[in-house]
């Protein structure tokens, strides 16, 4: 039999330097110290500390102060080596942008909702909001800024760093929007998906033991992120946590956005919910809409988004049975709706074995409509750390998830 061969195959990307994984976990806020990093990483205390020091020498990891211990030698605390760098961020919608800056570890300050429509398309739309990033940065300090994090609400080429097939961004598929975005501020510009953004921002917030958990963002259609062991998992073709296009019973024949029919967004996002109030109540044309009714506990309103909830839990319930996470964690407009919230948790506990929901947590997410600003924040911060950190590795692959 011949040897096989331990080499990647053409094209597959090359695992994460050790130093990689610590910086990005030091980035994250996911660990603060060597402790905490040989713990997550399984690696020895000296091999941890080899690590650590190269990233002191070239000025990418300080260590400061001590940190609180249960006994023995007080810990130096580890933080980015710049404590003042900063990204600044959208996580944008149909008609606004969420904007602001974030900090290593995903701390975030000046946040603020701005008009933006994507119906607009990227020539025009783009411009506007990189006016509106710029001044935030010249506020903050433009010295300091970093990079650039854009959180879109369809398919992107992570890669290429273009939309991919979006069903509701008119003009905006294949469209470079990370090179426009570097070519307009002379940064690294990292763009993805609304979910996977969530995904990643949610995590930074939750306890470090939480290493797998499902992300679901609920609005007017619904995505979801995975993380495994730590980190966003995007699957072989950028695709995983695609839930909204399983199909599901309930959706019988209705056409879907896909051009497919029967998927679950068809009978469980905020643009079905629309189309089925709206058939008896003229004044619903928003999913805002359709949550302002609910709130005020209209039964066809609250009937409608209890069987959505029922119908995202039934699909959730095979994916959870599968990967057994830690946490499901909602967010989306809909997951403000407690009624929404209730129905999925209900299913989850009825589809699933008690052995996966033993101790599976079921929460909104920690940071509401932050997590996708959080977590394209992070994701331009670590493109960033990745062209520094190209002088440890010597120019392989590093951070970028």
């Amino acid at each position: 039999m011949p040897e096989k061969s331990t080499r990647p195959r053409a094209g597959a990307p090359a695992a994460p330097t050790l130093a990689a994984r610590v910086l990005e976990l030091v980035a994250s806020g996911q660990a603060t110290s060597r402790t905490e990093l040989a713990d997550l990483l399984g690696a020895a205390p000296s091999t941890i500390s080899t690590a650590v020091g190269q990233l002191v020498e070239r000025g990418l990891v300080a260590e400061y102060g001590t940190q609180s211990s249960t006994g023995g030698r007080p810990r130096k605390v580890l933080r980015l080596g710049g404590t003042d760098e900063f990204a600044v961020a959208a996580d944008v919608g149909g008609r606004h942008a969420r904007i602001g800056v974030v900090l290593s570890g995903g701390a975030i300050a000046d946040v603020s909702t701005v008009p933006f429509a994507v119906g607009d398309g990227p020539e025009v739309a783009l411009p506007r909001l990189a006016d509106t990033l710029e001044a935030l940065a010249e506020q903050r300090g433009r010295a300091h800024l970093r990079g650039v994090g854009l959180s879109l609400p369809g398919p992107v080429d992570v890669a290429a760093g273009t939309v991919t097939l979006p069903s509701r961004m008119p003009g905006w598929n294949e469209f470079p929007v990370a090179a426009w975005l570097e070519e307009r501020f002379g940064l690294p510009a990292a763009v993805d998906n609304d979910a996977n953004c969530m995904a990643v921002g949610e995590h930074a917030a939750r306890p470090a033991e939480h290493r797998q958990s499902i992300t679901v963002k609920i609005g007017s259609a619904i995505g979801a992120g995975v993380i495994a062991d730590g980190r966003l998992y995007r699957g072989a073709t950028g695709a995983a946590g695609d839930i909204t296009h399983v199909r599901i019973d309930a959706a019988v024949d209705i056409p879907c956005s896909c051009g497919n029919t029967g998927c679950l967004e068809t009978v469980a996002s905020g643009a079905s919910l629309v189309r089925e109030l709206a058939a008896t109540n003229p004044t619903v044309r928003s999913t805002e809409d359709v949550v302002r009714l609910a709130t005020e506990a209209d039964p066809d309103a609250t009937g409608a988004v209890r069987r959505a909830g029922k119908y995202l839990g039934m699909v959730l319930s095979a994916n959870v049975n599968f990967f057994n996470p830690d946490a499901v964690y909602l967010g989306g407009i809909l997951s403000t709706l407690e009624p929404f919230v209730a129905a999925v948790r209900s299913q989850l506990y009825e589809g699933c074995h008690p052995l996966v929901t033993k101790h599976l947590v079921i929460e909104r997410v920690r940071l509401g409509a932050d997590a996708g600003l959080v977590g394209a924040g992070q994701f331009a911060l670590q493109r960033a750390l990745d062209r520094a950190l190209e002088a440890v590795t010597g120019g392989g692959r590093t951070l970028s998830r």
